[in-house]
């Protein structure tokens, strides 16, 4: 037997091998990409249950601006890497449904900081205890040093977003 590389049919030395030594990783990413997907839509769907009027972007901000404790439209653009006018649109619609209210900076009046509402806190709250329960059912088998790395991935995963704009995982 030869250790000289083969070559694919392109005629690349090496190919045959790379692309056997690759199988397993294309397959690998495939599975990631279905169960992100089905992910990403159970998210969708648990986000319509807990307010059908709220999508699942609005609710995300809707988050975020409680994390940071205010923010302005622009941190939401430019955290989330969407358009300002998607933005626009979804604080529209938190507004309108009491949500999310306008303050001005105490350091600059004429900036406007993103603060939820009671009725949004109390949204998130309900929707947190919900999340929390489903996951902890779903995992419940799970040990902690399971939960730990799962935990790890999903950081390392997220922390790994391309900088060039969002995918259509994000």
């Amino acid at each position: 037997m030869s250790d000289a590389p083969t070559a694919s049919a392109t005629g690349a030395p090496g190919a045959s091998r790379d692309a056997a030594a690759d199988a397993p990783r294309e397959a690998s990413l495939d599975v990631i990409q279905r169960e992100l997907t089905a992910f990403a839509r159970r998210a969708r769907a648990a986000a319509a249950r807990v307010h059908p009027e709220i999508p699942l972007v609005s609710y995300t901000l809707l988050s975020h601006i409680e994390d940071r404790r205010g923010c302005r439209a622009t941190d939401l653009a430019a955290h989330y890497l969407l358009d300002k006018s998607t933005v626009s649109r979804q604080l529209a619609g938190l507004e309108k449904l009491g949500l999310v209210e306008r303050r001005p900076a105490p350091e600059d009046h004429r900036v406007q900081v993103l603060h939820p509402t009671e009725a949004g806190l109390a949204v998130l709250a309900t929707a947190q205890a919900n999340r929390r329960a489903a996951y902890q059912e779903r995992l419940k088998d799970w040990s902690g040093e399971d939960l730990d790395r799962f935990a790890g991935y999903l950081l390392r995963y997220n922390n790994a977003a391309d900088p060039a704009g969002p995918t259509e995982l994000d």
